[in-house]
């Protein structure tokens, strides 16, 4: 057997990044960007106002000052009236600051409090005097022109898309999500609505690849199932327009095992019992047209454990992400558990901010599909360990 981080090794030797493309930024949702975004504008682009209120010279605004009210600045507008000594323009948030104006009142310090009329009042009262430059947000103050906004490696958020909008930008250079085909092979699978008869089973890894291969980030490009039939394997194969392809079942050491059989001889194809538990047989490696081919297991744990384990990290690297990993932490074990001995255990296990406990009674083994409906993480526990005591420190990947 070779360890759990030797074929992860092998795996990200081969994940090279995928090339950049342009994106308008509705369609760069969650993509790492490839280039620097530099703001084209300063930031903001003019004095504005930082409230609701009026604007003022500050000389005339002491406490208890009247003021005449001469005009009446909207956000949008254009306009730059003149104000003159004891005179005042109302403004909105976000409205561009009169040039004769160095501070604005907001509208709960004057005597008509926070009410706004249609039309503006004639004059106010100053209750409180402002200081200098107050409630004004000056041209450039986040950000001069030409400076950057968002930087190349940045996985692109709600937040950092809006503030490359901010910069001017409304497309960005990212790099492309990789496209994926999951294919589930085994005669013996059938449509989960389907009524199975002896020997038959449903379908439930390409649901569980397809939903974990999204939430990667990454796009599905096809979604299918095939029988222990070589010669169809290789056809649906050679079809295939992708990154990468993850097949299930098939690739351990039964007489049926369709994807051994395909992909065994290929020559950048790699098939091996790795030291853990579940998810023993693994196969790994690029085809000729450059698709990355993952060779899981066909129990429903092992394909949740091995898509964690290798093909999430897989296709976070080839998108460009800094992190590849889930978040890992550290919990006290609520109950004691049996180990296999010598392999790496991926165990289903619920945990709070103290504890953790195996999902189910059974163990880690891959047949415990149920394990999976309540899970909210992995125990990763090293092959050194034979058995966990209540009380232990247990190493957790947070799933959600």
């Amino acid at each position: 057997m070779i360890t759990v981080d030797e074929h992860r090794t092998r795996i990200l030797d081969a994940a090279l990044v995928l090339p950049a493309e342009r994106l308008p930024l509705a369609a760069a949702l969650g993509l790492v960007l490839a280039e620097d975004v530099s703001s084209r504008w300063p930031v903001p682009l003019f004095d504005n106002s930082a409230m609701d209120g009026y604007a003022v010279r500050r000389a005339d605004a002491a406490a208890g000052a009247v003021l005449r009210i001469v005009a009446d600045v909207a956000a949008g507008s254009s306009e730059d009236p003149p104000l003159g000594p004891g005179e005042a323009a109302r403004i909105m948030t976000g409205a561009p600051v009169p040039s004769d104006a160095d501070a604005v009142v907001p509208l709960e310090q004057t005597d008509l409090g926070i009410a706004i009329q249609e039309t503006p009042p004639a004059q106010i009262t100053v209750l409180t005097e402002p200081g200098q430059s107050a409630h004004i947000r000056r041209r450039g103050d986040d950000a001069p022109a030409g400076s950057l906004a968002v930087a190349a490696g940045t996985a692109l958020g709600a937040w950092q898309l809006s503030s490359i909008a901010s910069a001017g930008h409304d497309h960005v250079t990212v790099i492309r999500a990789p496209r994926v085909a999951v294919v589930s092979t085994g005669s013996e699978l059938i449509s989960p609505s389907a009524t199975p008869e002896r020997g038959q089973i449903p379908e439930s890894n390409s649901v569980l690849l397809n939903a974990a291969v999204r939430a990667a980030g990454a796009e599905v490009v096809t979604v299918g199932t095939v029988a222990d039939d070589p010669d169809a394997l290789r056809r649906v194969l050679d079809e295939l327009e992708a990154d990468v392809v993850i097949l299930s079942g098939g690739a351990s050491v039964g007489a049926f095992d369709v994807v051994k059989a395909v992909l065994g001889g290929e020559r950048d194809i790699r098939f091996d019992a790795v030291s853990m538990q579940p998810g023993k047989p693994q196969g790994f490696g690029v085809l000729d047209s450059r698709m990355l081919a993952f060779c899981l297991p066909g129990n429903p744990v092992s394909v949740a454990a091995s898509f964690e384990m290798f093909v999430r990290p897989a296709l976070r690297r080839i998108a460009g992400h800094a992190v590849i990993d889930r978040p890992r932490v550290v919990r006290t074990a609520a109950a004691g558990w049996r180990c296999p001995p010598g392999r790496t255990q991926i165990l289903p296990v619920v945990f709070d901010e103290n504890t953790v406990r195996p999902a189910t009674s059974g163990g880690s083994g891959s047949h415990l599909v149920t394990s999976l409906a309540i899970a909210s993480a992995f125990a990763i526990i090293p092959a050194e360990i034979e058995r966990v005591e209540e009380g232990d420190p247990v190493t957790v990947m947070v799933l959600s």
